[in-house]
Order: C-alpha cells, then structure tokens, then sequence
C-alpha cells in the first residue's frame, strides 16, 4: 500500500503542526479539606495552584513534582494521580493554546504548611481556603481549573475542561 501524496515527511509536517505550552499543577490541601493555592505578584497578586511550564524532556508529572519542589519546598513522590486535563485557547497575552495537567498532591499537615519555603521570585504568600474562600479571589479561569481538580479528585472521573476567557488568562 502506497502512502498519499499529500503526506508530509515527519520534519516539515513537525514544523507545521499547532504549537501549544505544556504545564502541570499541584492540587494540595489541608487537613481540612481546604486547597492550597500561592500568590503571584509578578502576574498581578493572582492565586494560583504550585505548577509551572514543562521543560525540555520532561513529562507531565516530573514536571509538577519539579515546580511543587521548586516553589513550596514539598516534595511529591507519588501516587501519580491525575485529576484534571486543561485546555486554555489562544488570547491577547498568550499566541498558542496552553494544556496543562492537575495531579492530587496530597493532604499537607499543619507542620507542613508552616514548614513550606516559597520561591521569593515567584510567590510572596500562601494560603488555603474552602472553595467558596477561593472564588472571589481567584481569576474565573483559575477558579474553574481549582474547582474541577477539587470535583475530581472527590468524585474521581475523567475531568476535562475548556477555558476560553480573554479578559482574565489563566495562568499555572
């Protein structure tokens, strides 16, 4: 069987492929069931979940273990349960699509929180609320994002969700 002739050979048909930023987050919360989230002032004081841009090589998972390391000092060796796959369309601020990936961090004792060392470039605070805590503070897409990992990983299933909010990027 002979290939189409409108098949590309795999270098130009990489080079023109869509682009898209990979990123991958952390949901921690409490002993209370609170989640977790770490402020931004370099994006505007935004809350936002431990997570960061995949590098080079890496996989999803590597990744939000590396940031959660990274920007609070834990360290995550598993299970590698994933929560949430999101999807962010292209906007002003960002030229491609963003996919990121929520994994379940885990419940963080007391000592731990307190023990947390932030990232003094990336984050100046930290703290956990309920959900309803959250919401007002948080940008809708961010928001939307924490509810749908905190819905999965109570009522475990696949979660998937779209983000399309010009005004208000999400960020990881």
């Amino acid at each position: 069987m002979s290939r189409p002739s409108t098949w590309l050979p795999r270098h130009e048909y990489i080079q023109q492929a869509p682009k898209a930023i990979v990123y991958a987050s952390m949901l921690f919360t409490d002993t209370e069931d609170r989640p977790l989230c770490l402020r931004s002032p370099n994006r505007g004081e935004v809350w936002q979940l431990p997570g960061g841009v995949m590098d080079e090589g890496e996989t999803p998972w590597e990744t939000a273990v590396r940031e959660a390391h990274e920007e609070t000092g834990i360290t995550v060796t598993g299970p590698r349960a994933l929560l949430l796959t999101h999807f962010a369309t292209i906007d002003k601020a960002w030229t491609v699509p963003r996919i990121g990936f929520v994994f379940d961090g885990g419940t963080l004792t007391p000592d731990q929180l307190s023990s947390m060392t932030l990232d003094s470039d990336e984050h100046d605070g930290w703290d956990v609320r309920t959900l309803a805590g959250w919401e007002a503070e948080m940008i809708p897409a961010n928001y939307a994002r924490l509810a749908a990992a905190c819905a999965a990983r109570h009522h475990p299933r696949d979660a998937y969700i779209e983000t399309h909010d010009t005004a208000a990027t999400p960020t990881a």
